[in-house]
């Protein structure tokens, strides 16, 4: 049903890159470039102009972007709604779930979805970004839902959600008294990160590398499994962490946990659905539209 022109077109936009369109698509490039030509003889006007290596959108360009992201949500609302007639949401599904993810985003997620419907039988297996990988790969899970950059050349990576990485502290620490720092002073504020194989830790070791730093530079008092074990570790503690913002809406709201700005350094990364290449089960399919019914892409 969703015209896949609009997709191509949504992907270009987004990235900026047909090339990168190409690879989240699984196409070629001249096939995204054959789509984005049709839409244009379409509508009769250029949708992006070429500025050395890159491509912006144009006028046009960007008032189809604002319109193309509204239909294909439109599209899988419709496609949802004639799933739930046609009654197709009976079986097992077996999810998993990174551990940031599972704990403060599917939880709720996974109650809604049961409600609606009862009779399919769910099943969460919790780990981090890698071991959901592994997971999804071997057959373990149908679907997954990780943090961090693409990597599996065997997995399909489905655009989820933004989320940022953010570095707090303990209000009784004694580095609650700092607002901002540079990152140069960071290499001097103790830290407890997460374990290897983490998203998070992933996301925090390439922002490094932007600035020459390693992690190796750094003061890692410990590296712990949980973004619960973090907080209560930071608790007891004069060390500083990076934690997920969805995290510690609780904490920051109850005055426990302080966030502490540091200048250039940008945390963003990217919450990922994720299956086997192909086209996914349909029980994994309805989820994932579930999903992004619940949380629409702004």
């Amino acid at each position: 049903m969703s015209d896949f022109r609009l997709r191509v077109f949504c992907s270009v936009a987004q990235h900026l890159s047909f090339t990168k369109a190409a690879s989240e698509l699984f196409v070629s490039q001249p096939a995204v470039t054959k789509h984005i030509r049709e839409l244009e003889q379409q509508y009769g006007t250029r949708l992006f102009e070429r500025k050395g290596n890159s491509v912006v959108l144009t006028e046009a360009g960007e008032i189809l972007k604002r319109y193309s992201s509204q239909i294909l949500h439109l599209y899988q609302e419709a496609a949802f709604e004639l799933g739930t007639l046609q009654d197709k949401h009976n079986g097992v599904l077996r999810l998993g779930a990174s551990t940031t993810i599972g704990q403060y985003l599917i939880a709720p997620l996974l109650a809604k979805y049961y409600e609606k419907f009862p009779q399919v039988e769910l099943s969460l297996l919790n780990g981090n970004t890698e071991m959901i990988e592994n997971a999804v790969l071997s057959h373990h899970i149908d679907l997954g839902v990780v943090e961090g950059k693409k990597h599996q050349s065997g997995i399909k990576y489905v655009d989820f959600m933004d989320d940022e990485l953010v570095a707090v502290v303990h209000v009784k620490s004694k580095l609650a008294t700092l607002n901002e720092i540079s990152v140069q002073e960071l290499v001097k504020i103790p830290l407890v990160l997460r374990e290897r194989g983490s998203g998070t830790l992933e996301v925090i070791e390439s922002a490094l590398k932007e600035h020459n730093l390693k992690l190796s530079s750094l003061q890692i008092v410990m590296h712990l499994g949980g973004t619960e074990s973090i907080k209560s570790f930071l608790e007891h503690s004069n060390c500083m962490a990076f934690l997920s913002i969805r995290s510690i809406q609780k904490e920051l709201t109850t005055g426990q946990l302080k966030t502490i700005k540091i200048n250039e350094l940008q945390l963003l990364r990217k919450f990922w659905l994720i299956h086997l290449q192909g086209q996914p089960e349909p029980m994994s399919e309805s989820f994932m539209r579930f999903a992004f019914r619940e949380y629409p892409k702004k």
